[in-house]
Formats: C-alpha cells, structure tokens, sequence
C-alpha cells in the first residue's frame, strides 16, 4: 500500500512508520511532519478513507489490517468516511510550516478538511 518514497528507512521500518502516522491521523485529526512524509500520509489516508466509504466487512477488514487500532478504524467507519461521502477525494491539507530548526527540514501539517 506504501507509495514510491523511501525516506532514508528500511521498507519494514518505514511501513510501520506510515502505518503509526496514520492511524496517529485519524485518532487526532492533525499532525505536524515533514513534508516528503506528509504527502506519503496523505495518499495512505485519502486511499482509507475512499475504502471506507463503502462500508461492508470485506472493507472493514482491509482497513483494520492496515490501521494499527481498533477504535481508530471504528471512527473511520462510524464517522469521518460519512463527513465526505459526497466528496471524490482530496480529504487532507497539508499546509508548510517553514523549516525546522534543529535540521532545516521543511515541515508541514497534515490535517483532514
């Protein structure tokens, strides 16, 4: 499911990685990353929430493999993919925040709209 970027991780590092920030967006409804990672949770994000706007088990269960909570993926099935069942995508900003200061890593937020 994970798209083209590496992000300097090895591939089961960075699943688990993409995986936690996921479930870690849906939870909250924002996170702060940088901007090569958000764009990478954007696309695993807008990709579960159009799967879950067809609610049935088949679906369900695809998610759950995916998202690493529970309840997580009950509130995506319960509440967000009905907020956008008539909207055909583009279901998270992202906004950048300028660099960061430590390492000049140019950070974002992520958030769902």
């Amino acid at each position: 499911m994970p798209g083209t970027r590496k992000l300097g991780r090895p591939t089961s590092h960075r699943i688990s990685m993409l995986r936690g920030m996921v479930t870690f967006l849906l939870q909250t409804g924002r996170i702060e990353t940088t901007v090569t990672r958000a764009k990478e949770v954007r696309s695993l994000t807008e990709k579960l929430i159009t799967i879950a706007k067809d609610n049935n088990l088949h679906n369900y269960r695809q998610a759950l493999a995916f998202i690493t909570k529970e309840d997580v993926t009950k509130k995506l099935f319960d509440e967000i993919a009905p907020k956008y069942a008539d909207r055909n995508g583009g279901y998270c900003r992202i906004t950048k925040i300028g660099p960061r200061r430590g390492d000049a890593a140019e950070m974002a937020i992520i958030e769902l709209i």
